[in-house]
């Protein structure tokens, strides 16, 4: 998809740092079945003016992470296109805390008034 948009820079985030370290060429792939994904990988990356991989783990990924979940209970359907989700990262939070204080003095009722002022005398 990014080929297609004529994308420049790409920026690929994952929460495998074996897989991107390996995409990378800074590790090797020992992995028999994974080494032409690496090929097409290397191929790719020829095809943009920079790629940069970032590793996010899991933990600091929560809505990854429980997408991801979600996507292992579903099947998919191989001949349907699902579009990419946009989430939007918002700069302050959508909630707020109000805390209202009201005074815990409550008017003396009239009897009690009346018996705190006979003195007995």
């Amino acid at each position: 998809m990014a080929i297609e948009l004529d994308v420049e820079e790409l920026l690929i985030m994952g929460d495998s740092d074996l897989i991107s370290r390996q995409a990378q060429g800074e590790w090797e792939t020992r992995d028999i079945k994974l080494i032409p994904y690496r090929q097409h990988v290397e191929d790719l990356i020829k095809r943009f003016k920079s790629v940069e991989f970032r590793y996010i783990p899991r933990f600091h990924n929560e809505l990854a992470d429980a997408l991801a979940t979600l996507a292992e209970m579903l099947p998919y359907p191989s001949n349907v296109h699902i579009d990419p989700l946009d989430i939007q990262i918002r700069e302050r939070h959508g909630y707020y805390n109000m805390v209202v204080i009201e005074p815990d003095v409550q008017p003396c009722p009239k009897h009690v008034k009346d018996s705190h002022n006979t003195s007995g005398a």
